[in-house]
């Protein structure tokens, strides 16, 4: 699915929101996957320590894996440099091209000469994709809700900062729960409520500590496990 995507964009960058989904979906599968093979592998490295010949196709693979997962970030960094970014039609899909540029967070996990650099691109790209969305995008938009999340998480797990994660956490769900009182499409505020959710769980968790008390104040009740897609 990602190599059909690259063919769809090397013939026509402008995308539909269909396809953009397609395109985020096919890279974030690929990008998962290598992700989940690292953890095992390094359980696998740690429990075959005292076994040299186990532990050196451990580390082997592991080192595969690892080229596999810059790889595929260098190629979704070179995509939206080269092709979507310069070429997106609104602000809308500007913002959730810089959202995916985010992917370098990904890369910089690996570690190496350039975590740095990856750390910075990630930022940069964030950065500029939420003031963006910030002016140019509602308060209850899913792209800016989605980025807010993405956001928040790279500043905790990247970042080790987890005093702004929760401000940039905060500051989205207070700024999208004053809105969905006016929300009347059911899927919408279905896919609301499930952001949302996921924002409080965060702050819940970096800042346990009073932060919940301070965002559910009137109205907030509204976004209830119960009324969150499982």
């Amino acid at each position: 699915m990602k190599d059909a995507m690259k063919q769809l964009v090397a013939q026509d960058p402008i995308l539909t929101a269909e396809e953009r989904t397609l395109l985020s979906v096919a890279f974030k599968n690929v990008i998962g996957s290598k992700r989940v093979a690292r953890r095992v592998l390094s359980c696998a490295e740690y429990k075959e320590c005292t076994d040299s010949h186990h532990l050196s196709l451990v580390k082997s693979q592991h080192e595969q894996v690892n080229r596999e997962l810059r790889q595929t970030c260098d190629e979704i960094g070179s995509l939206l440099d080269r092709s979507l970014i310069p070429t997106a039609v609104n602000n809308e899909v500007r913002v959730f091209y810089l959202k995916m540029k985010g992917y370098h967070r990904y890369h910089s996990e690996v570690g190496g000469a350039d975590v740095k650099a990856q750390q910075e691109q990630a930022l940069s790209a964030y950065s500029t994709a939420w003031e963006l969305a910030k002016t140019e995008l509602g308060a209850r938009n899913p792209i800016r809700l989605g980025l807010a999340l993405n956001f928040s998480v790279f500043y905790y797990e990247i970042m080790h900062d987890p005093q702004r994660s929760c401000s940039l956490a905060k500051e989205a769900f207070d700024d999208a729960i004053v809105e969905l009182d006016t929300v009347c499409d059911e899927e919408e505020y279905k896919e609301l409520t499930l952001i949302l959710q996921l924002l409080r769980d965060n702050i819940h968790l970096w800042n346990p500590d009073g932060a919940l008390e301070c965002l559910f104040k009137a109205g907030a009740g509204k976004c209830e496990p119960s009324n969150v897609i499982a």
